[in-house]
């Protein structure tokens, strides 16, 4: 069975297993219509189940249409280089800004990072700034997003992480992921902080407005605790919208990771290495010969190379026609890893054109305590 939790991704992953679990909704046709009814269109992440299930989402855009607008919160932990599954969410979350004309709250959890991973102090700083970089690159409005930085903005965070770190108890802490004796009290607090982001806009202004988080479907204990502890504080719960995993290179099972650099794409890979990793490690659905996969075609739904093409081919009549011609046989394995190649570089020549332009603009969306935005 897979393990599944914010910390830890491994084995072949049963969304629907973790539907019942989690207590989480799956998306419906309705639900997307509706969507689509406010926002105009659909994104394909969610047209593709690529975002797949909810909570409280019907009432997030009830108090949408009745004028009240949700922000959206997500987040980075900055402990290494951006990879391609880091964009997925980051992406859609663009998107969703965009479309429904709402701002975005962006979190990067630097003293998680310090306090679960062998890395310095100076070192989550150094990753914080770059994540920073590919955050900015993929053209979030500068006026409605927000960057919170833990550690930085500990003097408006802390004195609300505290309200809600006294509502959790350690045993909730350690069921909910596994924790251990052995774990640092650091570590045990952490989600304290990670909770604060889904009120703290509605403090700094007296409002009272929803909070929408696309997410990784393994950040959901987070915020199950979250949802619990913020409604006795006086906060609306918050809507969650899940996503699946976008697979390693090497097969469809576990995440993606930075630390893992073989198994994922990294947005400062050049040409060449990008043409490399995905021709030497992208797991092919395709059989064992040209003649055999001519006569019984491949799988799509285990090819790597189709499955990342889902995330980056927006246009459906491509992607279906891709699916088509490789399930039948008439393309092969190296023709599809060669789309997906050409596809993934023309995105980060731009994408790292864009990230270096970034450099001037990064105070644009640190968050300044003294001068809460106004809407």
């Amino acid at each position: 069975m897979a393990k599944v939790n914010p910390y830890q991704v491994e084995g072949k992953v049963d969304y629907e297993r973790l539907v019942k679990e989690f207590g989480i909704s799956k998306l419906t046709a309705q639900d997307l219509q509706r969507i689509k009814k406010i926002a105009g269109e659909l994104h394909p992440y969610l047209k593709r189940g690529i975002f797949f299930a909810h909570r409280d989402l019907k009432w997030c855009l009830d108090e949408y249409e009745k004028g009240n607008k949700f922000f959206l919160y997500t987040g980075c932990g900055p402990s290494g280089p951006v990879h391609l599954g880091h964009l997925g969410t980051w992406r859609f979350t663009k998107w969703l800004q965009d479309a429904f004309g709402v701002e975005v709250w962006f979190q990067f959890t630097d003293d998680e990072k310090f306090l679960f991973k062998d890395l310095s102090y100076e070192e989550v700083q150094k990753w914080t700034y770059e994540n920073m970089l590919d955050v900015i690159a993929l053209g979030f409005d500068p006026k409605r997003t927000h960057f919170l930085i833990d550690t930085k903005h500990a003097g408006i965070m802390y004195p609300e992480a505290i309200k809600v770190a006294k509502k959790i108890t350690f045993s909730t802490i350690k069921a909910a992921f596994g924790f251990s004796d052995s774990n640092n009290i650091g570590s045990i607090f952490y989600t304290s902080m990670q909770t604060v982001p889904v009120f703290l806009p509605n403090v700094l202004r007296g409002e009272n407005r929803p909070c929408l988080i696309p997410l990784g479907v393994d950040q959901d204990p987070h915020f199950r605790i979250s949802r619990d502890v913020v409604e006795k504080l006086g906060h609306h719960k918050p809507a969650v919208l899940h996503a699946v995993f976008m697979p390693p290179l090497t097969g469809m099972e576990g995440k993606m990771s930075s630390s893992d650099a073989d198994k994922a794409i990294l947005t400062t890979d050049d040409l060449a290495t990008v043409k490399k990793k995905i021709n030497k490690y992208a797991f092919s659905g395709g059989q064992a010969t040209v003649e055999e996969h001519r006569r019984k075609g491949g799988d799509p739904d285990i090819d790597i190379a189709y499955q990342w093409l889902r995330y980056f081919e927006f246009d459906d009549k491509k992607l279906k026609k891709i699916h088509d011609n490789y399930k039948s046989g008439k393309l092969l394995s190296g023709e599809l890893k060669s789309i997906l190649i050409d596809k993934i570089n023309e995105f980060l020549v731009e994408h790292r054109k864009k990230r270096e332009k970034a450099r001037k603009e990064v105070e644009k969306y640190v968050y300044r305590a003294n001068s809460p935005p106004k809407l």
